[in-house]
């Protein structure tokens, strides 16, 4: 696969890295096996945060588990997510929170829930927010959307240059800091709209520490 497929010609590997079957190959037999048919290997040796091995599968269970702080450490910044802003339902504006819409390609982003997060792209300084990253279990899966995941955040002081409008098209990056609880599923409205706000207070408290 290797020379056939790609054309391989350097070859870069993690210090536990296996392969073939039962997994019996290790970086000596890739090596040995780059001499014999003319590409170079080389190894790479783990990055260890407080003497602790990070990989990716770490990093993800972290993000998944919620434990922004520990997923922060493994990566050495927050967990970031960038995009153009995008038109939604406007559901939020009518409930009194507006909000900044990024889509995702796929279906199961690392992490999910609410967030306590600082929005970059819009103002000189980054801008403190809430965000829900779901399905938006409490609307109704056929809506514009469609079902799939989403990240809207709403920031708690909306920059009044922006206007209604302004955020659309522009390009954002948010970044999870605090995860504040996993979404939920409000059987109102008026549910909803009391959920936002209190998660707004606590996001409040978060950054008022």
């Amino acid at each position: 696969v290797l020379l056939q497929g790609l054309g391989a010609r350097y070859v870069l590997v993690g210090d536990d890295f296996r392969f073939g079957t039962r997994r019996t190959g290790d970086y000596a037999t890739l090596d040995a096996a780059g001499v014999a048919q003319g590409f170079d290997v080389a190894r790479m040796n783990s990055y260890e945060v407080h003497g602790l091995r990070v990989s990716s599968s770490a990093v993800r269970k972290a993000l998944s588990e919620g434990r922004m702080q520990d997923a922060t450490r493994k990566l050495g910044h927050p967990y970031r997510i960038s995009g153009h802003v995008v038109h939604g339902r406007k559901l939020g504006r009518t409930l009194g929170f507006k909000t900044l819409n990024l889509r995702f390609k796929h279906w199961k982003p690392a992490a999910s829930g609410i967030f306590a997060v600082l929005v970059y792209g819009l103002t000189e300084q980054p801008l403190q927010g809430v965000a829900n990253m779901g399905i938006r279990p409490s609307l109704d899966p056929r809506d514009v959307n469609g079902g799939r995941v989403l990240l809207e955040t709403h920031c708690l002081d909306w920059p009044a240059g922006l206007g209604a409008e302004g955020a659309y098209g522009k390009i954002i990056r948010v970044e999870l800091l605090h995860k504040l609880h996993d979404e939920l599923k409000y059987e109102s409205l008026d549910a909803l709209t009391a959920g936002i706000h209190q998660d707004c207070l606590d996001a409040h408290a978060y950054f008022d520490r």
